[in-house]
């Protein structure tokens, strides 16, 4: 696969994080806890309840690198705690967190997603 094509896929996918970009069959894992989401809706759902539930936030691209089927994102979850987050209820605390993304992309879609977020950030912000 083409550099520029896993560059698109990746970039379009980050801009609202729409499903459509994502394999029927994906796997995304939280690499700080091993908890895998497997498949596009399940992913989506999660997706959506961490960056429009448990906060109010998106991911800001610091860096990103592409090659042949391959991406690293690297940026900052940056927003609000608006909603409950590992037993925590809102606090409207604002967080920025580092996180690290590194995706294969097969054709035009996203199959793997390895996630590390910083936990003990997130949770240091809004505990």
């Amino acid at each position: 696969m083409p550099v520029e094509t896993t560059r698109t896929v990746l970039e379009k996918y980050w801009k609202d994080h729409d499903a459509r970009y994502v394999a029927e069959h994906a796997v995304f894992t939280m690499m700080p806890t091993g908890q895998e989401i497997r498949g596009r809706a399940a992913i989506d759902q999660h997706l959506r309840g961490f960056y429009h539930g448990a906060l109010d936030a998106r991911a800001e691209v610091v860096n990103a690198v592409f090659a042949d089927g391959k991406g690293v994102l690297e940026a900052r979850v940056v927003g609000k705690h608006t909603g409950e987050f590992a037993g925590i209820a809102a606090t409207g605390r604002d967080v920025d967190v580092p996180l690290c993304v590194v995706y294969d992309v097969e054709g035009d879609q996203i199959s793997r997603a390895r996630i590390y977020l910083q936990l003990n950030v997130l949770l240091q912000q809004i505990g």
